[in-house]
């Protein structure tokens, strides 16, 4: 459909479009001019160097037999774990529970797979529906915004255990921030959901996601809303990104300063976050996540180019020195604490693998399979290919991908769940048709 007509179909939401394109020129002019250092301590007024060996960014291809393949064993996941009475999709295979980030994650899937031909028209406007009206049924924390975690179910709010919480745990900035991501996709490519989409968003109190310019989550503890400053670099930009787009206001925590810092691992200099997690409380994870997800959804460009190369040439580099291939981020397990975080660097450690609060889990460390696809997606090199061709066999055809490969025994780490699916469905999109939210 041309742009033109694009425009014609949405003509009653042209003030929501306008806003849109407003607050992506604002994201794009932030992630130009975004200042850098280059040393290990803070110091924005330093411009960033820029790797000389950075290669240049491939071109969309169309995807090969395998591809195609990897394409619908990832849409399998969400076929066999949508909940018919809602709608929505387990995070985790089996487990009827999901939080905001894999609802996001759902709906990007759904994008990826009609992008890509796995399901037609009919079912992607049926589903996208479906989603689209429990998410504008749901009951929200503090009656501002969505609960950190519902019920797939029955749309209940509930705590991380799938246990009923009345009046909800608190929410999550980071992850109504990623939600941001398929709603923008939605109202620009397929204005024929702005009604419904409307329906969610004017429930809610976008302003309180917010404050002073900084990204605010909410938590409950006895009895009383606690609001705090949520993100980390990395997954600050990112949602602070998004959020733009809905006109929140959070262009400071779009920026990379005041917190960068750097750390050099194997003569890799890499971003850090200065935020101490023993002084300021939230861990602070460099790992791939949330520079793949700004690649396969915003496209590369800037500042955050160059922050991917040297995550992707750091994780390239302890493979040529310990022949352990690797591609790390955070993933489910299908074993006890059954979510760790596989960073490049925290809290002062390198290839620290940790829970969400900090505690070691080294012997789980593991090959991601969505940041395989994801750094072969973005820059398609000898050893992104190596990536992809390790973790090929780490799935069940009828039933999805699994979570990774552990380092340690070889073994597959078999957690099925809608992460992992939807960003291989994500980068397999992007190969073809490019940035999600430009194409």
């Amino acid at each position: 459909m041309s742009f033109k007509e694009n425009l014609v179909r949405a003509r009653s939401h042209l003030v929501l479009i306008a806003a849109i394109l407003v607050s992506f020129a604002a994201v794009v002019a932030i992630e130009r001019n975004s200042p850098a250092v280059s040393s290990a301590a803070a110091a924005p007024s330093i411009p960033i160097t820029r790797s000389a060996d950075a290669p240049a960014l491939p071109e969309p291809r169309p995807l090969t037999a395998d591809e195609r393949a990897a394409a619908r064993i990832a849409w399998r996941y969400f076929a066999t774990n949508t909940q018919a009475a809602t709608g929505l999709v387990n995070s985790v295979d089996g487990f009827p529970s999901s939080t905001m980030w894999d609802t996001a994650s759902y709906l990007l899937a759904l994008i990826s797979a009609e992008r890509l031909g796995v399901i037609g028209t009919d079912e992607f406007d049926r589903r996208t529906s479906a989603a689209l009206d429990a998410l504008a049924r749901i009951p929200l924390f503090n009656g501002q915004l969505p609960n950190k975690s519902y019920d797939t179910r029955t749309l209940d709010m509930v705590d991380y255990t799938n246990k009923k919480a009345e009046g909800g745990i608190g929410w999550s900035a980071i992850d109504i921030g990623r939600l941001a991501v398929p709603f923008n996709i939605l109202a620009w490519r397929y204005p024929r959901f702005t009604d419904a989409l409307d329906k969610v968003t004017r429930r809610w109190s976008l302003p309180a996601l917010a404050r002073d310019g900084e990204l605010i989550g909410a938590s409950r503890a006895a009895d009383k809303v606690v609001l705090q400053q949520e993100g980390r670099l990395g997954y600050e930009q990112y949602a602070a990104r998004t959020l733009l787009l809905t006109g929140v206001d959070c262009a400071p925590a779009a920026t990379w300063s005041p917190h960068l810092g750097f750390v050099d691992i194997y003569d890799v200099t890499i971003p850090t976050d200065t935020r101490d997690p023993a002084r300021y409380g939230a861990q602070n994870y460099v790992l791939s996540e949330p520079y793949m997800l700004q690649g396969l959804e915003f496209g590369l460009d800037g500042t955050t180019r160059e922050f991917a190369w040297r995550l992707l040439k750091v994780q390239r580099a302890r493979y040529g020195a310990t022949g352990q291939l690797t591609a790390v981020t955070e993933d489910h397990l299908d074993r006890p604490p059954y979510f760790a975080y596989n960073t490049v660097y925290s809290a002062g450690k390198s290839w620290a693998t940790v829970t969400d609060t900090g505690a070691d889990a080294s012997a789980l460390r593991s090959v991601s399979t969505k940041a395989a696809f994801a750094w072969h997606a973005l820059f398609r090199d000898d050893y992104t290919a190596r990536l992809v061709a390790y973790v090929r066999t780490a799935n069940e055809p009828d039933k999805g991908w699994y979570a990774g490969v552990y380092e340690k025994s070889g073994q597959p780490n078999a957690a099925l769940n809608a992460n992992t699916n939807a960003v291989i469905l994500e980068s397999l999109a992007y190969i073809e048709r490019g940035p999600l939210l430009r194409n």
